[in-house]
């Protein structure tokens, strides 16, 4: 919480707090913590349920004005400043990422968002699911260079 204003970290937990339960709510609602509906969308060349589309185009619908108002506010709310992506590059780290989450992705059907929300229902291939994962991103902690 380095970047917050220390007057706002409470307003800033609650906010926090109810953006998580929002944006779990609609991974619940919209089927995305669902293996078997997200599979089905990916299954392009079989039984393809392109239903996922539209929860894409309104995730799209939604950031892409917020990112718009983001850039004309001058200070951020809660924070000190903005922390907005700076990247353009298309490069080897990004490409290598890319893949290996798409390979997880169409294997399981879980991507990690969705995967933490379907943590509640303490399913033991969504728990194996997690630590493989967890593991993963301490492997890549431990490698000698990530730049």
């Amino acid at each position: 919480m380095a970047n917050v204003k220390p007057d706002k970290i409470k307003a800033y937990t609650i906010a926090a707090f109810g953006t998580g339960l929002l944006f779990g709510a609609g991974l619940t609602v919209s089927g995305m913590v669902n293996p078997e509906k997200i599979l089905a969308f990916l299954d392009v060349a079989g039984d393809w349920d392109p239903s996922l589309i539209l929860v894409m185009l309104g995730a799209l619908l939604v950031t892409m004005p917020g990112f718009y108002l983001v850039q004309r506010k001058g200070q951020p709310f809660f924070a000190l400043k903005f922390l907005l992506p700076t990247a353009k590059d298309i490069d080897k780290k990004l490409l290598t990422g890319a893949a290996l989450f798409g390979i997880g992705w169409g294997m399981v059907g879980l991507c990690p968002g969705p995967a933490l929300t379907a943590l509640v229902t303490l399913d033991s291939h969504l728990i194996v699911f997690l630590l493989a994962m967890l593991a993963g991103m301490l492997a890549f902690q431990l490698l000698p260079d990530k730049q």
